[in-house]
């Protein structure tokens, strides 16, 4: 396979997952996680939600094709779901519920799954690699993952220079930026699929 670096879908891709991860917005969460656990291993939660990340940006498509969809539709399914995550960064509310019982393990659930890799960046993925090249994806996702790492080990000192306004802020400046990304993801794939009836 030639690898093809492309600097503007490394940047774009991620952008997508940085929204839709949301690691600043988390911040509270990861917070709250620390006083219930005592201690969260960023080195582990980063690396173990960055394999999950990479592992099903190759196996996803597989899957899909033991079921019968096509990427096409995936990435229109994904579009749906980035169009409501958006609304919940935007407006403030919630629509899809976290399972907020912190287990022993917290580092890997529910911190690396599902707080970070869970189903919208999981979907987010596999809706990327319908457009761009998978070694594009793959640097976005390992550019997330050092984010994700050093987030999680300043958590506090970010939370108390930002404070609650700030992530509040930042919250909805990329809940705009992922819902014109959302619409641009699902008129591409629908385009797409009229033209392969």
């Amino acid at each position: 396979m030639e690898i093809q670096l492309n600097f503007k879908e490394i940047f774009t891709a991620f952008m997508v997952l940085f929204a839709v991860i949301d690691i600043i917005g988390n911040i509270p969460i990861i917070i709250d996680l620390r006083k219930k656990v005592g201690h969260i291993q960023s080195e582990k939660a980063s690396i173990i939600a960055g394999v999950i990340m990479i592992i099903f940006l190759f196996v996803g498509k597989i899957i899909l094709s033991v079921i019968g969809v096509d990427v096409n539709s995936f990435a229109v399914a994904g579009a749906f779901i980035l169009f409501f995550i958006a609304l919940e960064m935007i407006l403030g509310i919630t629509l899809y519920k976290q399972d907020e019982n912190a287990a022993m393990t917290a580092s890997v659930f529910p911190l690396a799954f599902p707080l970070i890799a869970g189903p919208g960046s999981l979907t987010t993925l596999l809706s990327l690699r319908a457009e761009y090249r998978i070694e594009n994806i793959i640097i976005a996702v390992i550019l997330n993952v050092i984010i994700i790492f050093v987030v999680l080990k300043t958590s506090v000192r970010i939370e108390r220079f930002i404070g609650q306004n700030g992530i509040n802020i930042i919250r909805k400046v990329f809940g705009v930026i992922l819902l014109a990304i959302a619409v641009k993801l699902f008129a591409h794939n629908i385009k797409a699929l009229f033209e392969l009836v």
